[in-house]
């Protein structure tokens, strides 16, 4: 009996190796897929929530006309600080949602939480006070970011004033 039962232990042991290993790889990968999604998740919802709050910060100041089509008609010195400012906190936005969410081959998913910030990038572009802004607001920023945007851009509201030099090597 104990020659039948090392038989046993041999076959057994021939079986979890062929179908428990290959199983429990596959399931390792699929685990850290499904963790990896959960993180693209997470971050996706942090630059989302990012976004809200600077809509608040627009909210705040309703005097800018930052959420109508029709711009500040002569604008005081102050108004165009303030606005200035706000714009900076959204070319920072969109550089960081373009750094952490963009990628030139995107699943379908991925895709589709982009096309929600070129969406953004597209009406913000609309806007001549943020249009002519450009220039200034893309001092130092990440090329690649620089050349999307300046693309976008001009697709929505034509040629943009001059990138001084500096502003292209940064």
């Amino acid at each position: 009996m104990s020659e039948e039962w090392h038989d046993w232990w041999e076959v057994a042991s021939f079986v979890v190796t062929t179908l428990g290993l290959p199983f429990a790889i596959l399931f390792f990968a699929w685990e850290q897929r499904k963790e990896r999604d959960n993180e693209d998740e997470e971050g996706y919802q942090l630059l989302s929530n990012a976004y809200n709050d600077f809509l608040k910060v627009v909210l705040a100041h309703p005097d800018l006309h930052l959420r109508s089509q029709d711009p500040l008609v002569d604008p005081s010195s102050e108004q165009r600080e303030r606005m200035l400012v706000i714009f900076d906190m959204l070319i920072s936005l969109f550089e960081r949602a373009y750094l952490v969410a963009y990628k030139p081959k995107m699943s379908e998913t991925e895709a589709r939480r982009w096309n929600s910030w070129d969406d953004y990038m597209r009406e913000w572009c609309t806007r001549k006070d943020f249009h002519h802004a450009l220039p200034l607001l893309l001092h130092g920023e990440d090329p690649e970011f620089r050349e999307y945007i300046v693309r976008i851009a001009e697709e929505e509201g034509g040629p943009i004033p001059d990138i001084p030099a500096a502003a292209q090597a940064a």
